[in-house]
């Protein structure tokens, strides 16, 4: 039986990564799939991950329709085994329907990739809908680290270096910029997000203990 696969964390965590070696490992094994993503730091039609490695990808627009997609590619004689689908959180809920639609009815294997809440802390509607219908969720064990050393559980985005909790929700770090504002992101843990320590206000203002005098 097909499935719904949601493998999801915080940006970091590998989730690109992983979807290249899902990709490369049913392809090895004679396995025809498709990839898609959206909004991929890389540009277009691009999966990326920051390793440095790519993949050519199926660009994923608010009005793509994955389920007449597939069914037109099946008709024409195509063969799809496996669906990748890269930055998943950007999803619609109606395109995360046509997803489980296509492991239910059409028996084929989806691989869905995403993080599960943006940098206000709140639910991407694709991520909400991929826990309420995903056969299996599952959180990646590669750890991304605050800057204090913890284990980071919240994405956070700066706008020229002071972090922001309000805004689009899709704004692509590094590829959406502007002469004015310079986006980026990074992870911090809760206790930091809280209080919008980023790395660079943290050094700023000299939170770091000084050394012990020992010696």
């Amino acid at each position: 039986m097909a499935e719904l696969h949601f493998f999801t964390g915080t940006m970091d965590s590998g989730k690109s990564t992983l979807a290249l070696q899902t990709n490369h490992n049913h392809a090895a094994r004679g396995r025809v799939g498709r990839i898609f993503t959206t909004h991929d730091r890389a540009g277009t039609a691009t999966l990326s991950s920051r390793l440095g490695l790519t993949h050519d990808a199926i660009e994923v627009a608010s009005d793509f329709d994955f389920w007449k997609y597939v069914v037109s590619a099946l008709t024409a004689g195509g063969r799809i085994d496996y669906l990748i689908c890269d930055e998943a959180q950007f999803y619609s809920r109606n395109q995360i329907d046509q997803l489980a639609k296509i492991a239910d009815e059409l028996q084929i294997d989806v691989f869905a990739f995403g993080i599960l809440t943006d940098f206000r802390s709140q639910l991407f509607p694709g991520s909400a809908r991929l826990v309420e219908l995903a056969d299996k969720t599952e959180v990646l064990q590669v750890e991304a680290l605050c800057w204090c050393g913890k284990r980071a559980t919240h994405n956070a985005r700066t706008e020229n270096g002071a972090m922001v909790t309000e805004g689009e929700v899709v704004v692509v770090g590094d590829v959406d910029q502007s002469d004015d504002v310079d986006v980026s992101y990074e992870v911090l843990c809760r206790q930091h997000h809280r209080r919008r320590l980023t790395a660079a206000r943290a050094k700023a203002v000299s939170l770091a203990p000084e050394p012990l005098p020992f010696g």
